[in-house]
């Protein structure tokens, strides 16, 4: 079995370098190879949810919450139907992860052990920045 790896460019929501609250690394559902590669979570559950571990480049073990906000298919007038992985502040202040940094995934798919990463696509020291940041959204891709 081969490993497969996930990479999502990390927005400064998802860094917390905006101090918006947000509820952890979305993964939209037509990622369907990336929620096959994830624990799978009851739909008939109401916000079904996994602990899962990944280990760091150190080695260092983190626990994240996989959840299935799903209070739309449970709940009258309910409108969340997403999945995300929270629990994910401290791992990205250790690793120090910024905006457009690269959030890494892999493992071998069903054994539900993971690696985790930050990259920096640029691997260069950035300058203090003179004008805003523009925000990009960026979704998941498979690396292959």
């Amino acid at each position: 079995m081969t490993i497969q790896t996930y990479q999502k460019e990390l927005t400064a929501n998802d860094t917390g370098e905006t101090g918006a609250h947000q509820a952890g690394v979305h993964i939209p559902k037509s990622q369907i190879d990336l929620l096959s590669f994830l624990p799978p979570l009851d739909p008939s559950i109401k916000n079904p949810d996994a602990w899962i571990e990944m280990k760091d480049n150190a080695g260092v073990v983190w626990r994240f919450r996989y959840i299935h906000y799903n209070n739309s298919h449970h709940d009258p007038g309910g409108t969340r139907d997403e999945f995300r992985i929270t629990h994910m502040t401290g791992f990205f202040r250790s690793a120090g992860a910024a905006a457009g940094d690269m959030l890494v995934l892999s493992g071998k798919p069903g054994t539900w052990r993971y690696d985790v990463s930050v990259r920096n696509p640029n691997n260069t020291i950035e300058a203090e920045p003179s004008a805003p940041v523009r925000i990009r959204l960026r979704g998941w891709q498979r690396v292959y």
